[in-house]
């Protein structure tokens, strides 16, 4: 396909961030309105210590106070001391990368365009008819219960499934505990949504941003917010920006070591009845180096309907009608997802 097909519609295996091109095709533009800058100012986020959570009562409650507030400051935090070492955060990585490198015809055996299927690899198409593809290549898979999902998973690299495993595993257990101090932050109490979160869906994205010829052009990922409760990212290297919800700006996250970032989804500011916020994000490009980030998403079971809770509801009524994770995925299938088209907007109930 030439430098100059604007129209051209890019196959999963043969995209122009698979291939490492050396331009990037008009398909790829980002308006200029809408265009990264590669050297925006600096999120001052919280960066909160979860071994608080644990030690002492008094301590607990500081912790749950500054989660609550940074959800609904930034619908967004990092948080250390989370009881996943590094060894096993590194090896995750490590399997993402090593999947990647795997050879196109390998890799294809996952590819799929439909959002339903529980394991797939993509690019940024979806059914080739996004309006702007994104310089991105993704793994998808479900993660609970691991013992019925981990079998689905690529048997190449052959340490995938035992790397990432565990790595799910341990990460899954600090999504429950977040659930747990957010909720008790609302006074709704800990144990508000235990069982539900505990049973509920798991989802990973492990992506791959190649390195992209030029990086202000093109996006990785564009503006959206997840549908989640929440979302734990680990990544290997700083290039997500969010928006700043005050001033309406992007600006960088920065990169702290051993930290992982946690992201209010959509289903969290129904549930809240929009006392916290979703944060909107996008992944930004470099020139040099490909960047890899797993994305922990988790939401209640498939079919079980979010909807604001009653005891935060009071006389301004509720702000969200109930979603499931499947209406979801059913939205994703038939709509493109971004700031002017989200998840959220549609749940959105005219006051």
């Amino acid at each position: 396909m030439g430098a100059n097909a604007s129209s051209s519609v890019w196959k999963t295996g043969e995209s122009a961030q698979e291939q490492g091109l050396e331009y990037v095709p008009h398909a790829y533009h980002v308006p200029v309105s809408g265009r990264p800058s590669l050297f925006p100012n600096t999120a001052d986020v919280p960066l909160i210590d979860l071994g608080g959570l644990w030690k002492d009562p008094v301590r607990r409650s500081v912790v749950i106070k500054d989660i609550g507030n940074a959800c609904h400051r930034f619908g967004f935090f990092q948080i250390v001391n989370h009881g996943i070492c590094l060894t096993v955060m590194y090896k995750a990585l490590h399997a993402a990368s090593s999947f990647f490198d795997l050879p196109t015809e390998e890799k294809m055996k996952y590819m799929s365009n439909d959002v339903h299927k529980p394991v797939r690899y993509a690019t940024s198409l979806k059914d080739g008819s996004d309006k702007i593809q994104f310089w991105r290549v993704f793994l998808k898979h479900y993660a609970h219960p691991l013992e019925h999902w981990m079998g689905h998973w690529p048997e190449n690299p052959p340490h995938y499934r035992e790397k990432m495993g565990k790595f799910c595993a341990q990460v899954r257990k600090v999504a429950v505990d977040l659930m747990e101090a957010i909720t008790e932050g609302l006074g709704l109490g800990p144990s508000y949504l235990t069982s539900k979160t505990e049973a509920g869906m798991h989802v990973m994205a492990v992506n791959c941003y190649p390195p992209c010829p030029n990086p202000e052009m093109a996006l990785g990922l564009q503006p959206h917010s997840d549908y989640t409760c929440l979302t734990i990212v680990l990544h290997s290297s700083p290039r997500l920006q969010i928006m700043d919800p005050e001033d309406r700006t992007w600006k960088s996250v920065p990169k702290i070591p051993g930290a992982l970032q946690v992201h209010v989804g959509d289903h969290l500011e129904a549930l809240s009845n929009s006392l916290y916020k979703s944060v909107v994000h996008r992944a930004v490009l470099n020139s040099e180096r490909t960047r890899f980030s797993i994305a922990s998403l988790h939401s209640l079971g498939m079919d079980e309907m979010v909807e604001p809770a009653e005891e935060l509801v009071g006389a301004q009524g509720k702000k969200y009608r109930g979603s499931s994770f499947r209406d979801f995925l059913n939205f994703l299938a038939t709509n493109d997802i971004g700031e002017g088209n989200s998840f959220i907007s549609t749940l959105k109930i005219n006051q």
